[in-house]
């Protein structure tokens, strides 16, 4: 028994492979050769570009865009509301917060986390961060929250970013700290 899951409301491109134990709420729409591994959840009203890959217990919440070409390794978590740009690769147990944005072409490695924080004037508005184009981060980055990654930027591994990185800027530590421009 697969045991997997797929609302009748769910759109589902030309050639999607959907692995066991999977689960896609009403209102989704899936591209085209999309692969979607074991043990996923895509929650309501998701939608996922052609040619992306959602690998094995990868959690997609409520609202999310993702483009086309994407590549999610095992245990990514992509919350409420996050748009994804084209041609970005998450590498596994990487969490984007509600409402984060990433743009086009941007590579993240293993154990990153774009965190969040309540506005409390704001009714728990929380604010997030924005990875721009081409930016670059290595393992086990932390982004805290409102901070923005600019234009092809680098953040080394095992950093804490917690001021705003310029476009083609690297930036390493914890925290981080400004090193040099990207050339």
């Amino acid at each position: 028994m697969e045991y997997t899951v797929i609302a009748k409301s769910v759109q589902l491109g030309a050639d999607v492979k959907i692995g066991h134990f999977v689960i896609i709420e009403d209102g989704c729409k899936i591209g085209n050769n999309v692969s979607i591994e074991s043990f996923t959840i895509i929650k309501k009203n998701s939608v996922i570009g052609n040619s992306t890959k959602l690998g094995t217990y990868t959690k997609i919440g409520e609202g999310v865009v993702v483009g086309e070409n994407c590549s999610f390794t095992s245990y990514c978590e992509i919350r409420d509301k996050c748009k994804i740009g084209n041609k970005v690769s998450m590498g596994s147990r990487c969490t984007l917060s509600a409402n984060t944005i990433v743009e086009d072409d941007v590579i993240i490695k293993y154990g990153f986390v774009a965190t969040d924080t309540p506005v409390l004037s704001e009714n728990d508005k929380k604010v997030t961060s924005i990875l721009k184009k081409g930016s670059r981060y290595g393992a086990n980055v932390t982004i805290m929250p409102a901070v923005n990654v600019g234009i092809n930027s680098e953040i080394g591994a095992c950093s804490q970013v917690r001021h705003d990185v310029g476009d083609n800027e690297i930036w390493y530590g914890s925290p981080a700290k400004f090193y040099k421009k990207n050339s």
